[in-house]
């Protein structure tokens, strides 16, 4: 509820026009100052020696060690279901694809929990020592419980079957490790931004390439040594370095504390936007003013929302500006209703995650592409030569390309062709996605000649392996494109009051690019595989036709571009009052003549 006061007192340099008390317990003061700069000047203030490139630069450390410790779990998840748990390889991928989906979406949890409630730091802090408990539980499990005996697990001697304890411990463990590093990824994202001032675009753009460089680099060394341990049956060994590593990202991480650049959390946002939808239900029935600087907005350069700024008001979903239409009923009351009445900047904040919405759907299909990779890319290397020479190249580390790409392909575009053009980020999104659709067909070309160079009583055909190169490569260049793309994109469109929300819907996107990859393939399968015939995805790929499903994938994903390309047109990007204020929500309650407005 709000109050108005028609008193002006002098406090210092201000003078209060309005107190408004809002339904969370927050208060807003509206403040007139005869320097309108002084209020920001005393912000910066206590921020100018904090924050910047030093600071960065340790998050940018702590992404890439926490990457290697997932990485380390994750990426031969599926060996050790199959090798030491003694599970299928149905119900080994199965499993691994849920946990896989379970780490993306526990993003939305510690992008909520930041935004409303612990602040970035504290979110990071807690699920980064969540993740440390999960990979310790892990190392300290796959030692006591599960690898019996000693070297067992290497692909050539068998383990004991596990004890129910045992699986009930590392099915723990392992979803620990999906919660706190699913949890904070996209808050330390956000984190690593607030770094840099609000107006400071370019060196968030620069940050979050580096963020996903550094993701890559600590992938890159998961993928390539700690496989090689692994693969050999040194599985704890393997899980003792991933801890080694989660525990220096946490030390690293606590260490410039008191040099961090803070932003609070601004409070639950569920509220404010389902008073949105409710108080445009209640005034359905009433008209629009046609100037839209009749809507309700409080006075003065501070926004009414907690650690938020103003939004301007925008042109799209304009049926919600009926929540800021001040009527005889909100006038006549001497009580302002938050569930009636709602600000234009509360109504934008509304109305920017509907704008994103279609954005976001469009780019599910590209994250059905990037899945491949772990999936499908790694069945179709299996059954190709190879072997170079008397040297083995196992299937799964073939993904050390799109590594490589992810590496050189941010280089050259932040040293090469940012400096001369800079395109948007959503015409990088749509970039990655072209891309990611010739990797598709790439892909499919190569399936046709594994075909047609199969040996009869063969599993694997004498085409080389080294023919997954190109479609490797396009994905990793697709992700410089798409992903850190989506990073600026998300974050940098979001209301101050949902910024890890913004950052956490590209994990989101992965998360449900797993869950419909998985879709469509029971999907195809069920309708190719009837009657005689084997369907395009068989068990023996010799028998099947795994071009037609990246085929598919393609012709999809080219029916998304062109929404894509719709919805992007379509967009109205935020707009801040730069000479707002973030609310700070401090009460003031020395104020004793109320009169309404």
């Amino acid at each position: 509820m709000r109050h108005y006061f028609k008193e002006q007192e002098r406090d210092q340099d201000f003078e209060v026009v309005e107190v408004v008390e809002v339904q969370d317990n927050q208060s807003v003061v509206s403040l007139k100052s005869n320097d309108s700069d002084l209020l920001k000047k005393t912000n910066d203030d206590d921020t100018k020696e904090k924050g910047g490139w030093t600071n960065a630069l340790i998050l940018l450390g702590n992404q890439g060690l926490a990457t290697l410790a997932f990485f380390g779990v994750g990426v031969n998840l599926v060996l050790f279901l199959t090798r030491v748990m003694g599970q299928g390889n149905a119900e080994a991928a199965n499993n691994v694809s849920k946990w896989t989906g379970t780490v993306y979406m526990f993003s939305l949890v510690g992008a909520f929990l930041s935004d409303s409630y612990w602040g970035r730091y504290l979110t990071c802090t807690i699920f980064q020592v969540i993740f440390v408990l999960g990979v310790s539980l892990l190392s300290f499990t796959s030692w006591f419980f599960l690898i019996k005996p000693k070297g067992c697990g290497d692909g050539n001697s068998t383990c004991d079957p596990p004890s129910s304890l045992g699986v009930g411990i590392f099915y723990l463990s392992v979803y620990l490790v999906a919660f706190g590093y699913g949890g904070h990824q996209p808050t330390l994202a956000t984190f690593g931004a607030d770094q840099f001032g609000d107006n400071d675009k370019t060196s968030k753009a620069a940050f979050f390439s580096y963020f996903y460089f550094a993701l890559n680099v600590g992938s890159l060394f998961s993928n390539t040594i700690l496989v090689y341990f692994e693969d050999r049956g040194m599985w704890t060994l393997g899980f003792l370095v991933s801890l080694g590593s989660a525990i220096i990202a946490l030390a690293a991480f606590l260490g410039p504390t008191k040099r961090y650049r803070y932003v609070k959390p601004c409070g639950n946002p569920l509220p404010r936007v389902a008073q949105v939808f409710v108080a445009t239900a209640r005034k359905w029935s009433v008209a629009r003013p046609e100037n839209h600087q009749e809507l309700y907005e409080v006075e003065g350069p501070e926004s009414a929302i907690k650690g938020s700024r103003k939004i301007f008001h925008s042109s799209k979903f304009v049926f919600l500006d009926r929540a800021a239409v001040i009527t005889d009923e909100d006038r006549s009351g001497t009580r302002n209703n938050a569930w009636r009445l709602c600000s234009v900047t509360q109504v934008e904040e509304a109305k920017c995650v509907m704008k994103m919405l279609p954005i976001w759907l469009c780019t599910i299909i590209y994250s059905v592409i990037f899945t491949q990779m772990a999936s499908l890319f790694v069945e179709q290397g299996d059954v190709m030569n190879a072997y170079i020479g008397k040297f083995h190249i196992p299937a799964a580390s073939m993904s050390v390309f799109d590594i490589c790409s992810v590496l050189i392909s941010t280089g050259i575009y932040r040293h090469v062709i940012f400096p001369y053009v800079r395109p948007t980020e959503l015409m990088r999104m749509g970039i990655g996605l072209i891309i990611g659709i010739m990797a598709m067909v790439a892909a499919g070309l190569t399936e046709i000649q594994r075909l047609r160079r199969i040996v009869p009583g063969q599993a694997e055909s004498e085409l080389t392996i080294l023919w997954q190169i190109p479609q490797y490569v396009l994905v990793g260049a697709s992700e410089v494109f798409m992903y850190v793309g989506q990073l600026e994109f998300f974050n940098g469109q979001s209301p101050d009051g949902l910024k890890n929300l913004g950052s956490s819907l590209c994990m989101a996107s992965m998360a449900l690019g797993n869950y419909v990859s998985s879709m469509m393939v029971n999907i195809v399968m069920a309708i190719t595989a009837r009657g005689n015939n084997h369907g395009w995805i068989p068990e023996d790929l010799n028998d099947g036709h795994m071009d037609r499903f990246y085929f598919l994938i393609a012709v999809l994903a080219a029916i998304d571009f062109v929404f894509y390309l719709v919805f992007a047109k379509w967009y109205q990007p935020i707009s801040h009052d730069e000479d707002s204020i973030k609310g700070t929500g401090v009460k003031r309650k020395d104020i004793s003549e109320l009169d309404q407005v």
